[in-house]
C-alpha cells in the first residue's frame, strides 16, 4: 500500500531550511567529485531517519568500518544505530571489468534488480546508494533506463525516498548517464568543492535543484565539514518583513509586499537558458543515434503586438505552456518564441499537448480564447537521421509568422 506523499527531516540543513525536507516516495540524486562531503551528507541523511525511529539502507561499496570512521568525524556512533537496526549496512562487490563477462549490462542490471530485493526484506523508509556510479555505467542507454526506472519505480511505489551518490560526470558518457538518471528524479543536491592551496577540501557551494515539486525552487549556499558537527551551510531561511505600515486586513491574510524572500534566483522546473537547452538537445540527438529513441521538438510563436487580435503577453503564453507540459518535457524561452522539447512523440500526445495549452489561455470566455489561440502559431519537428546537432535542428523551427500556415486556432 502506498503511502501518502508528505515531506520528512532530511538531515540536510539548505533542505529542511527551504523545502521543509524531502518528498517520501522521492528519489534524490547527490552529485559532486571525490572528497566534496558526499558521504557525510549521506551519513547525516541516514543519522536523520534512525533518529526517527525508522530504518535506512546504506548501500556502500567501502568497507563498513571506514564507514563508521567517517561518521565517527562528525561525533556520530554509526555502530549504536546499526546495532538497532536502524541502519542497515549493506556493502556491494565491485562490478567487473568488462573483459570478465561478455555483457556487462546485464551483470549490471543485475546489480540493481537486486536492491528491491533488499528492499521489499528490510522494508526501509529511506535508501542511500553511496555510491551508485560504478552499478549504472551501461554500454547501452536505453537498458539503463529500462532498468533504472523499473527498479526506482518499483523503490518509490513502497513509499522508500533514495538518496543516490553519483560523482559528478566529467565526459560526454557520463554527462548521458547522469541525464538518463536525472530524467527520473525528483531533486538534485550538488556538491561543488573549494580547494586550498594544499589541496585540502573542507568547504564548497552546496546547490538544491527541484525537478518534481519542490516550488520554493532552487537555492545555493556556502558549506563547511566542520569536526565533530559534519556538513553545515550558512543559508538563511527567508523571514517575512516586519513593517510599522497598516494594511487593511483580511482576516489572517497579509499582503505580499510585507513577505521577504531570498535573493537567489529561483529557476523555475523545466525552463532552461538557451545554452542548457541546446546541451540537452544534443543529449537527446546523441541517444536517438545510439537507441533510436525518437522525440519531438515543438515551437510556439506569438504574433507582433500591432497585429495581435488578443490582449495575450508573452509571459501569460510561457505561464500557460508551463502548465500544460509533462514534468519530463523541457522548455526555453527566447523573445517571443518558446520552443518544448517532448519526451513523448506520438500524435496523440502532441495533440493532447496542444488541446491543453488552448484550454489553458487565460481567459474564461470562448471567443476571447479563440482570439488568443489565433495569436499563437505553433511548429514541430521530430527528431530524424539528416539532424546532426541541436543548432542544425533549432535553426529548422525559426520560421516567421506571417509565413506560418499553422495555428492554435486551426
Amino acid at each position: 500500500m502506498k503511502k501518502a506523499v508528505q515531506l520528512f527531516p532530511s538531515g540536510i540543513s539548505i533542505i529542511d531550511s527551504a523545502w521543509g525536507g524531502l518528498y517520501r516516495g522521492g528519489t534524490y540524486l547527490l552529485v559532486g567529485e571525490r572528497k566534496t562531503g558526499k558521504t557525510l551528507l549521506s551519513i547525516q541523511f541516514a543519522v536523520e531517519t534512525a533518529k526517527q525511529k525508522e530504518v535506512c539502507l546504506f548501500f556502500t561499496n567501502t568497507r563498513p568500518k571506514d564507514l563508521m570512521i567517517q561518521a565517527a568525524s562528525i561525533d556520530v556512533d554509526l555502530e549504536y544505530y546499526m546495532n538497532q537496526n536502524f541502519i542497515i549496512v549493506v556493502r556491494v562487490a565491485p562490478p567487473p571489468e568488462p573483459s570478465q563477462f561478455g555483457n556487462r549490462d546485464d551483470y549490471l542490471g543485475e546489480y540493481l534488480s537486486d536492491i528491491i530485493t533488499v528492499v521489499n526484506q528490510y522494508k526501509p523508509s529511506r535508501l542511500v546508494f553511496d555510491e551508485i556510479t560504478p552499478y549504472v555505467e551501461f554500454e547501452d542507454p536505453a537498458k539503463l533506463r529500462e532498468i533504472f526506472s523499473n527498479t526506482f519505480e518499483q523503490i518509490e511505489d513502497l513509499g522508500v525516498t533514495s538518496l543516490l551518490s553519483i560523482r559528478e560526470p566529467a565526459s560526454a558518457s557520463t554527462q548521458m548517464i547522469f541525464n538518463i538518471l536525472n530524467t527520473y528524479a525528483t531533486g538534485v543536491i550538488q556538491l561543488y568543492k573549494n580547494s586550498d592551496v594544499n589541496g585540502s577540501t573542507k568547504s564548497g557551494i552546496i546547490d538544491i535543484q527541484p525537478n518534481i515539486g519542490h516550488t520554493e525552487g532552487r537555492f545555493k549556499a556556502h558549506y563547511s565539514i566542520e569536526p565533530y558537527k559534519g556538513i553545515i551551510t550558512d543559508f538563511k531561511t527567508p523571514k517575512i518583513k516586519e513593517t510599522d505600515k497598516f494594511h487593511e486586513k483580511i482576516g489572517d491574510y497579509i499582503p505580499l509586499s510585507d513577505i521577504k524572500t531570498s535573493g537567489e534566483e529561483i529557476i523555475i522546473p523545466n525552463f532552461y537558458s538557451l545554452d542548457d537547452f541546446k546541451l540537452i538537445l544534443n543529449n537527446q540527438i546523441a541517444m536517438y543515434k545510439t537507441t533510436g529513441q525518437v522525440f519531438t521538438l515543438v515551437s510556439f510563436k506569438l504574433t507582433n503586438k500591432e497585429n495581435r487580435n488578443s490582449s495575450l503577453t508573452i509571459s501569460q503564453l510561457k505561464n500557460v505552456i508551463r502548465i500544460s507540459s509533462e514534468k519530463k518535457d523541457k522548455i526555453c524561452q527566447v523573445d517571443d518564441q518558446i520552443c518544448v522539447l517532448l519526451i513523448k512523440e506520438d500524435p496523440k500526445s502532441i495533440s493532447d499537448f496542444i488541446n491543453k495549452i488552448k484550454l489553458n489561455l487565460p481567459t474564461d470566455e470562448a471567443n476571447e480564447r479563440e482570439l488568443m489561440a489565433s495569436d499563437v502559431f505553433f511548429y514541430y519537428l521530430k527528431v530524424s537521421d539528416s539532424v546532426e546537432n541541436a543548432d542544425q535542428m533549432l535553426a529548422k523551427i525559426h520560421f516567421d509568422v506571417k509565413d506560418s500556415v499553422n495555428s492554435l486556432s486551426s
